[in-house]
């Protein structure tokens, strides 16, 4: 952070005509940015918290989100370089759903602390690894855990885990997530696939894809109408039916709040009244990031507690409740994903990346 001996410093440095600001709290020259020289160099040099990173920007990204390709790559090139397939699905376990990476057969675990640059998980019911593993035979990546905001990372950090598997090669993404229903026709365990998503943080300036953006990984503004993927939507409501789950398979629209306290009576409201089924404080980030890199999305939210509209009711929402509801309904959600996993391979993936035994 600036202090202010620093803000002085920028002060005379902006006298000079350099292009100078301030980004998430430190100084950003512009013309250092696009390459340029700076007219103040020795000027730049005096703010010490700069001085070592601006010595090398390609190697360490930007001031707002440092995680640039080169330093992903060494993620992706850390568990590439220690599994012998190249998992082309890749699934983000949401709270209480751990047990869906418990389903992989021949599994290679990487601890979150252990893969360079990753964060560290710190709610109940995240357990922290990366499993590499098959699903039906069907190579896959599986995040035991995830991100969020209400932990203290910035939403960029949240979603980092989701460019690092695109350089493994990931094509699919399936983001679950535990949500409380809005929609007064859902029941608690209740399985709602997504078609659209009110990203409320965004509104507010909080979004994945804030700072300078990298061309090789998108475009700077990303359409957003088509996030979740309406062939894998449909695929996956046709496995639902297969399978006899169709009575508690739900189609809706998902909220992403910050938290992490739960929401008011008055909140609840008034998400219901812009057409909100459920919400949570997840995935949203991750599916922004993924969408932005070329990545398919199929995300669904298992329905762990209503959402409580009525300010007579005594009950209140709790993550306990949440992680108890995921463990009631794990064994339907395994066999749900194991059998969609074979058929989004069959009917999405070119033969040569289904599986290694094909």
């Amino acid at each position: 952070m600036l202090d202010s001996r620093n803000n002085n410093t920028l002060k005379e440095h902006a006298k000079s005509g350099s292009a100078c600001n301030i980004v998430d709290g430190e100084m950003m020259c512009s013309l250092k940015k696009n390459g340029s020289v700076c007219k103040d160099d020795e000027m730049f040099k005096k703010i010490p918290n700069l001085a070592a990173d601006s010595s090398a920007p390609a190697k360490h990204g930007n001031v707002t989100n440092p995680y640039s390709l080169e330093v992903l790559n060494e993620s992706a090139q850390y568990i590439l370089n220690r599994i012998n397939i190249r998992p082309r699905i890749a699934i983000i376990c949401g709270s209480g759903l751990g047990t869906l990476a418990d389903a992989v057969e021949d599994k290679v675990e990487f601890p979150y602390n252990e893969i360079p640059h990753f964060p560290v998980s710190t709610v109940p019911g995240h357990a922290g690894k990366l499993v590499v593993g098959h699903l039906g035979q069907v190579p896959v990546v599986c995040m035991k855990g995830r991100f969020h905001f209400y932990e203290g990372y910035p939403l960029w950090k949240c979603a980092m885990p989701v460019r690092v598997m695109k350089l493994m090669g990931i094509e699919i993404l399936i983001a679950t997530n535990a949500a409380g229903g809005l929609n007064p026709d859902y029941n608690v365990g209740d399985v709602m696939i997504l078609k659209d998503h009110v990203n409320f943080p965004g509104f507010a300036g909080h979004h994945a894809l804030t700072g300078p953006n990298d061309d090789r990984f998108g475009t700077r503004f990303p359409p957003m109408n088509q996030a979740y993927d309406k062939n894998l939507r449909a695929l996956a409501k046709q496995v639902a039916e297969e399978l006899g789950m169709e009575d508690f398979i739900r189609d809706g629209v998902y909220a992403f709040l910050g938290g992490p306290s739960f929401e008011t009576v008055a909140e609840l409201r008034l998400l219901r009244m812009v057409g909100v089924d459920a919400v949570g404080m997840s995935t949203v980030p991750e599916v922004i990031t993924a969408r932005h890199c070329g990545m398919r999305c199929l995300s669904f939210s298992l329905i762990t507690n209503e959402a409580i509209t009525d300010y007579d009711v005594e009950a209140e929402a709790s993550h306990e409740e949440v992680v108890e509801t995921g463990m009631r309904r794990q064994e339907d959600l395994n066999k749900f994903v194991q059998h969609l996993i074979p058929c989004l391979a069959r009917e999405h993936l070119p033969k040569h990346e289904r599986s290694v035994s094909e």
